[in-house]
């Protein structure tokens, strides 16, 4: 695995004493490789021996693009269910993508639909039973298509969708979709961006008063430097689904796949 280091060695970034973060890409309704990605961080944490309180932080964007994204919802809904039932150390904390924005928008604003089904919208309408019109400037099937889509979503998902947090930060880590506004502080930040933000954040070289860890805009491998760790890998499409694992110190990444995970991977001096 060939990572983009920063040219000089970052400070350190520590998570919560006595806690192992697993953050999660974005999934896209490929419930497939996230079912594989659980299954490798279950054998990490098994291999690790570690007594720590496992958290989970998903970065967002469940649905679109893949056709599994009722089941990505599924699933997410019953392995929080299991955690808290067996009062166990495991924390999920579950953030809003820009397509869950999208989704909720489609619900409230039928013609929304004629945007949203440009990126990905159609196959979440298909995960849930729902026909996409055929024609995209179709207003009255799109008006259909919302009502549709409003009966066969559960009270469990619309409250998971309405419910995700727009960001969470965990010693000195933030974690959001996006990212963030270069040149703001943290408390000035708008949910705005931490959904949306590419190129202004991507391209800036200035630090954050915290590590940034964010999904949305994909690249070919996880990405790690002086300000941000990146864990889009373009899942749906490349069959490539990323975690983050943050202990004391050290970062390292899981992905789907015949990938081994690197442990203990920190930039070179």
């Amino acid at each position: 695995m060939v990572f983009s280091w920063f040219k000089s060695k970052p400070a350190k970034h520590f998570v919560p004493e006595g806690t192992i973060v697993y953050a999660i890409g974005d999934v896209h309704g490929r419930d497939d490789l996230l079912k594989e990605l659980i299954e490798k961080i279950g054998e990490d944490i098994r291999d690790t021996g570690m007594d720590r309180k496992v958290i989970f932080v998903f970065l967002g964007d469940y649905v679109d693009r893949g056709m599994g994204s009722k089941s990505v919802i599924d699933l997410l809904l019953k392995w929080e269910e299991q955690a808290k039932k067996a009062k166990s150390k495991v924390k999920f904390h579950l953030l809003r993508g820009n397509h869950e924005e999208a989704l909720l928008q489609f619900l409230d604003d039928p013609l929304f639909g004629e945007k949203w089904v440009t990126y990905g919208g159609a196959e979440t309408l298909m995960s849930y039973g729902v026909q996409p019109p055929r024609l995209r400037t179709d207003e009255a099937a799109w008006i259909k298509a919302s009502k549709q889509l409003g009966l066969a979503m559960s009270q469990d998902h619309l409250h998971f969708l309405q419910g995700l947090e727009p960001c969470l930060v965990l010693g000195d880590y933030i974690f959001v979709h996006a990212g963030l506004k270069p040149g703001k502080k943290l408390e000035m930040q708008q949910e705005q961006d931490m959904l949306w933000i590419r190129n202004e954040f991507i391209e800036d070289h200035r630090k954050f008063e915290k590590m940034v860890v964010h999904g949305h805009t994909p690249e070919r491998e996880p990405f790690y430097d002086h300000r941000r760790i990146g864990l889009d890998t373009g899942a749906y499409i490349t069959g490539v689904l990323t975690a983050a694992r943050l202990v004391d110190d050290q970062v390292s990444f899981l992905q789907t796949g015949d990938v081994e995970p690197a442990h203990g991977v920190a930039p070179p001096a």
